[in-house]
């Protein structure tokens, strides 16, 4: 937490007062990575081609895996006793994925279901942690895109 407080540029009290556990620190950057992941969508489809988003979405998603990782020890503690945080998290990225697939200029298939295309990348970036390889990640999203192709 020392540490935490010195690179964000507080002091430790400062830090304690707005987060009087390490588990509601983690919550916190959590939920604020859920909700820059899933906003960006919108943004990313702004002057883009649909695929051209979701290859920077799904990069961004990785990068929230990575994230997530940091904080593996006490991020299902955490999700166990809150209860909806799972939920909300997994509705918010559902949502993201819609967006990009519903653009509408086309590009990518409407049809797909966008359960299907997160439990798709929820998995691609599970593959890539095995592997420890962020370019595998890449191109297994790019077949995925090209399956998402009209």
């Amino acid at each position: 937490m020392k540490a935490i407080a010195k690179q964000a540029g507080v002091g430790i009290g400062t830090l304690y007062r707005r987060f009087p556990t390490r588990e509601q620190l983690i919550e916190a950057v959590y939920r604020s990575e859920t909700e820059r992941l899933a906003a960006s969508a919108a943004k990313l489809l702004k002057g883009r081609r649909p695929e051209e988003a979701f290859q920077k979405w799904a990069d961004g998603f990785y990068d929230y895996m990575l994230t997530k990782e940091g904080m593996a020890d006490a991020l299902p503690m955490i999700l166990a006793k809150r209860s909806g945080l799972r939920l909300e998290s997994r509705d918010l990225l559902r949502d993201a994925i819609a967006t990009l697939l519903s653009a509408s200029d086309g590009g990518l298939r409407s049809d797909a279901s966008a359960d299907d295309v997160m439990m798709a990348i929820g998995g691609i970036a599970l593959i890539a942690e095995h592997e420890s390889d962020r370019k595998l990640a890449r191109r297994l999203t790019k077949l995925l895109i090209e399956g998402l192709a009209k």
